[in-house]
């Protein structure tokens, strides 16, 4: 018998994960106005509406996260690689964040030094440890991103004490004592 289309087995295997991937869609997005219909409901016995939200958002993105990994499965994606490149991103992420974050709160503490003036340029001061043990004391001497500068006093010979790099968020994790100048 011969065939009525001997162009549609050519096209065939491309045909059906198209109509498969629509099918993926269609059941997602009737799923989603299932759960927002429940969510409608669940509004009309008294649940408070920052739960509906909770639920609505939470519905969506297990349904159109779930639908994604299907439509990908269809279209070749292997699991396997998907889940090895989402954890990769995923570590690589964390340990960006990790690394930026005592920087970015450095940054953030030079910004409130600025404006809120717990101390100033030149002013003398000392970070206390706790309220029995004395601290880092000295003259400041330079502010900046990461870094406020702190000039120790003289030693006994009159040559210029060290000099103290204190990370500009220690100021906001200790008590800091400022001392007026005399005269």
């Amino acid at each position: 018998m011969k065939e009525l289309w001997p162009w549609g087995r050519e096209w065939l295997g491309e045909i059906v994960p198209v109509f498969q991937v629509l099918l993926i869609i269609l059941v997602a997005l009737l799923l989603q106005r299932l759960a927002r219909r429940v969510m409608r409901r669940l509004g009309e016995h008294n649940v408070p509406p920052e739960i509906l939200t909770i639920g609505r958002r939470l519905s969506g993105f297990l349904i159109y996260g779930a639908a994604l990994l299907l439509i990908l499965e269809r279209v070749g994606v292997s699991a396997s690689a998907l889940w090895a490149a989402l954890t990769g991103f995923a570590a690589v992420a964390a340990v960006a964040f990790f690394a930026v974050w005592s920087v970015l709160s450095n940054i953030f503490c030079s910004v409130l030094i600025f404006t809120t003036r717990p101390f100033r340029l030149y002013d003398r001061i000392e970070v206390l440890e706790n309220g029995e043990k004395a601290g880092l004391k000295g003259r400041v001497v330079d502010i900046n991103l990461i870094y406020t500068t702190l000039q120790e006093d003289e030693s006994a010979d009159g040559q210029p004490g060290p000099t103290l790099q204190i990370p500009n968020s220690l100021f906001f994790q200790r008590a800091v004592r400022r001392f007026r100048p005399t005269g």
